[in-house]
């Protein structure tokens, strides 16, 4: 009997729990329509650590919210672990760039892989042709250079319809280069991941390019050298 009383007791507690959790959810689901309405939720899921809630907005940054939907932060959830801090929203930003296959990026290998960066970037920008143009260098330190298409004019623009003629193409790597030194890239159509992957550029928090992902997590805003870049990677 003292079992099943337990048991029951368990029970009781997690439904209770789960209550708790779906009522949370609600409010902060309600609060953020009124708020901010002109975003539309992509995720929402409790932390575990904080009690806080996760919500990512399409289109727009990842806010911690109270349970009550009262109070929140914009910003990166760090976690306190002995003597370093872990950079939990970095880590969720990368977890969406690793889960993409590479087959959907124009992808730049390294023989001797030691590392690689995932780059949002546009064949317009000056600064992206700069990283472009270090690239041989790149792959000769050991780091491969993972592209995904982000078309800072947006889906339509002609910077986008060039990227779509790239991935269409039967060489994206060469007709990326191309591209990069100002040539026109001849046009072709398919399925591709051009506007899917400008959408996640504006999820994970890219507001310009070139926009580099390190595979430790990291978020970089900007061009690197190849030194710094090997220097970030501690290579």
């Amino acid at each position: 009997m003292e079992r099943v009383i337990k048991q029951a007791a368990v029970a009781a507690l997690t439904l209770f729990s789960v209550m708790q959790a779906s009522a949370g959810e609600q409010e902060v689901k309600a609060a953020m329509a009124n708020a901010l309405p002109q975003y539309s939720i992509e995720s929402i899921e409790q932390h575990v650590g904080s009690g806080l809630y996760v919500v990512t907005l399409n289109n727009g940054p990842i806010l911690h919210v109270t349970p009550d939907g009262r109070y929140f932060v914009a910003g990166d959830m760090y976690q306190v672990q002995e003597k370093q801090l872990i950079n939990e929203t970095e880590q969720k930003k990368l977890a969406k760039i690793e889960q993409l296959p590479e087959s959907e990026m124009v992808v730049f290998k390294a023989k001797d892989e030691k590392a690689h960066i995932s780059v949002f970037t546009d064949v317009d920008c000056g600064y992206c042709r700069m990283l472009h143009k270090e690239i041989e260098d790149l792959n000769e330190r050991g780091i491969t250079v993972r592209y995904l298409a982000y078309p800072r004019a947006g889906i339509g623009s002609e910077a986008y319809n060039t990227m779509v003629n790239i991935w269409c193409s039967d060489d994206p790597k060469k007709w990326m280069t191309e591209a990069k030194l100002g040539r026109e890239v001849p046009e072709n159509k398919c399925t591709n991941p051009i506007a899917s992957q400008y959408r996640l550029g504006n999820s994970v928090g890219v507001r310009g390019t070139p926009s580099i992902i390190l595979d430790n997590g990291k978020f970089i805003p900007g061009y690197l050298p190849a030194d710094e870049l090997a220097k970030e990677l501690n290579l």
